[in-house]
C-alpha cells in the first residue's frame, strides 16, 4: 500500500553556480506534497464543503513527468498515469465528515484501491470534482510505485492533529 504521509518531500532548493545564474539541476518536473494554494483561498470563500456527501473528491495518479505542488489550482491531464484497470480523472474518495480533535480540525478520506490494476504513479492530486475540478492536495510518493494486475491503494494517515492529510491548526 502508498502511504501518502510517509512520503512527504521538499523540492530541493535552487542552486547556485556561482556567476549569478540558478539551476534547479536536473528534474525539470516534479511533483512536491503540498496543500495547493488555491485551495486555502477557496476555502475562506465557502467553495469546498467536505462533509460526506456535499462535494465530490477525487484521486489522480500521476507519473514522474507531472509537475503538481502548492501552485497547482486544478486537475490537469499532463502527466497523469496510465494503465490497466485506471482510468483518467481517478476514482472518487469517499471522504469522512470533518471534525476538530483538539484545537486542529481534520479531513480523512477511506483508504482508496485501483482494483487488479497495473499502473505507476509518483504521486497524486486530491481534486474537487463538484466545484470545477479545482485541486486540493498534491502528494509525492517519494518515488515511482508500480502494481502489475493487483491492488493499488492508497493508504491514507490517521485522522490526528498532526497526521492527517488535511488539517487546520
Amino acid at each position: 500500500p502508498i502511504r501518502p504521509r510517509d512520503y512527504y518531500k521538499q523540492a530541493s532548493p535552487a542552486r547556485s553556480r556561482g556567476n549569478g545564474e540558478h539551476y534547479q539541476g536536473a528534474v525539470t518536473m516534479a511533483i512536491t506534497s503540498a496543500i495547493c494554494t488555491s485551495f486555502k483561498q477557496q476555502l475562506l470563500v465557502g467553495t469546498h464543503n467536505f462533509t460526506n456527501g456535499a462535494n465530490s473528491f477525487k484521486l489522480a495518479l500521476y507519473t514522474s513527468s507531472a509537475t503538481l505542488g502548492a501552485g497547482t489550482t486544478v486537475y490537469v491531464t499532463t502527466g497523469q498515469a496510465s494503465g490497466t484497470n485506471y482510468t483518467a480523472g481517478g476514482s472518487a474518495l469517499t471522504n469522512v465528515t470533518p471534525f476538530a480533535t483538539g484545537t486542529t480540525a481534520v479531513c480523512d478520506f477511506n483508504d482508496l484501491t485501483f482494483s487488479t490494476a497495473t499502473v505507476t504513479a509518483r504521486g497524486c492530486l486530491i481534486y474537487n470534482d463538484t466545484q470545477g475540478d479545482k485541486a486540493v492536495a498534491a502528494i509525492d510518493f517519494g518515488g515511482d510505485k508500480t502494481s502489475t494486475a493487483g491492488d493499488f491503494t492508497v493508504v491514507f494517515p490517521a485522522p490526528t492533529a498532526t497526521g492527517a492529510i488535511i488539517r487546520l491548526a
